[in-house]
């Protein structure tokens, strides 16, 4: 078998793929290297044809890259990005390379305009912190031999997609049963979006922990929120500000953020945690152990998230794939401090 630099299945060579779309071999490269001076519809016409002959570059290709991993997020104002990058950066750091930071699309996927940026930068990996990876997006990712890894705090990627995760579904459960394990029988969960794969497998172990106990749920007990401060304490007012035999004396938060939220609503309708009130919270970002009471949360191991997947991707990079598409979730804990209690009798 003959090995070449680039390799295509069927084989063909780039001057081919010129020749049939019209164009110099160096408009080709200007298209696979992301570079920006091509037109709109000729660098459609050239990727249609690449896509058709089923074009890879061969990992390890003697194409320089930079020596950057490139992390990228779609907002960097929760708490618990930090965690993500310190991880990412360790790994790097320990490989002699540097972490460059993105900030673009929405959770669920990163904006179009990001992909042409990465092709020029051409980075040796790729660490994404959003739901999924669009199919075009990843094929033009592979096309050009830049490896890429989900971290899935968020989601649940296509079966194709190299991911790390965390055992949501099992963190929804242990916060719940502590709850009913203390004494508590009205237990609410504000969990995330409801469009979001961590936010009902976190409602799911929480129905499940309800479920087998044996405890009614009210459906006024389930709220969807967005895992930010604001959106856990408008979730919980509502919840909270009700005659006391009408309220929940537990509220398990899908989020730190949001149990903050539940602390300052409950504040604020003069409420006492955890003697009128027990929150379990999830994440365990640093905040959650300087609050005042310091809060019972499920342990997410967000930096650890971080090192697994820069360790995926580098791996990637180096040219050594583990056999089928790696998803890895990690466990996640229990940590009981002082925001819960058995209930007030």
């Amino acid at each position: 078998m003959s090995t070449t630099a680039e390799s295509a299945a069927p084989r063909v060579t780039l001057s081919d793929v010129a020749a049939e779309a019209g164009v110099s071999l160096a408009t080709i490269s200007k298209v696979l290297n992301g570079r920006p001076d091509v037109s709109p519809a000729t660098r459609a016409r050239v990727e249609v044809l690449l896509a058709e002959h089923g074009y890879q570059r061969r990992t390890g290709a003697t194409t320089t890259k930079a020596e950057l991993v490139e992390l990228v997020f779609h907002e960097l104002d929760r708490i618990w990005s930090m965690e993500l990058i310190d991880g990412v950066e360790s790994v790097a750091k320990e490989q002699g390379l540097s972490v460059v930071l993105t900030v673009t699309g929405d959770r669920h996927s990163p904006g179009s305009e990001w992909l042409e940026g990465v092709l020029r930068r051409r980075p040796a990996g790729v660490v994404l912190v959003f739901s999924d990876l669009p199919p075009e997006l990843r094929e033009r990712l592979r096309s050009r031999a830049i490896p890429f890894v989900i971290v899935d705090p968020a989601g649940d990627p296509s079966p194709d997609v190299p991911s790390v995760g965390s055992a949501n579904w099992s963190g929804g459960l242990a916060a719940t049963r502590h709850l009913i394990e203390l004494g508590h029988r009205r237990i609410a969960a504000i969990t995330g979006p409801a469009d979001m794969m961590c936010s009902l497998a976190r409602l799911d172990g929480y129905r499940s922990a309800m479920n087998s106990a044996g405890l009614e749920i009210a459906n006024e007990w389930v709220r969807f929120g967005d895992f930010h401060v604001e959106g856990g304490r408008a979730q919980a007012m509502a919840l909270l500000d009700r005659p006391e035999h009408e309220r929940p004396t537990a509220i398990f938060a899908g989020s730190d953020l949001q149990a903050l939220g539940t602390l300052e609503a409950a504040r604020s309708l003069g409420l006492t945690v955890p003697r009128d009130l027990s929150i379990v919270g999830y994440d365990d970002i640093p905040v959650s152990r300087w609050v005042s009471p310091r809060l019972t949360t499920v342990h997410q191991p967000l930096r650890q998230m971080g090192v697994e997947a820069a360790k995926l991707v580098l791996a990637a990079a180096r040219g050594e794939d583990a056999p089928g598409t790696p998803r890895m979730d990690l466990a996640t804990s229990l940590v009981v401090r002082d925001s819960t209690a058995p209930p007030a009798r």
